[in-house]
């Protein structure tokens, strides 16, 4: 089994990003959905056996909690990562964003 956690920069401010939705799942099935933290992370993931994940982050809606101008409409509102795992080992999928651009790698 490995182990998954994330972590999201806001990279207007420079900033974590608290209060972001985040769902983990697998094919059909939900197998997480949480807030990301005043750290901007997310701890509430199970563990993962080998296969392919989808890591979802509502982006749209935390820009609009800020007061962020979006157009109608957001370039960005929901940022799916697609993702696979092993049998072993820890993956870090963090997200930097911002309402018009977003990167991601696997992190330690």
């Amino acid at each position: 089994m490995s182990s998954l956690s994330t972590h999201v920069l806001d990279t207007v401010s420079g900033r974590p990003a608290p209060g972001i939705r985040v769902v983990l799942t697998q094919g059909d099935a939900r197998l997480a959905e949480g807030i990301t933290d005043a750290d901007g992370r997310f701890r509430g993931f199970p563990a993962l056996s080998a296969g392919a994940y989808v890591l979802t982050f509502h982006v749209g809606d935390y820009f609009r909690g800020l007061g962020t101008p979006l157009a109608d409409p957001p370039f960005l509102d929901v940022v799916p990562i697609h993702f696979g795992a092993g049998d072993q080992g820890h993956y870090h999928v963090p997200l930097l964003v911002s309402p018009f651009a977003f990167s991601t790698y696997r992190g330690s």
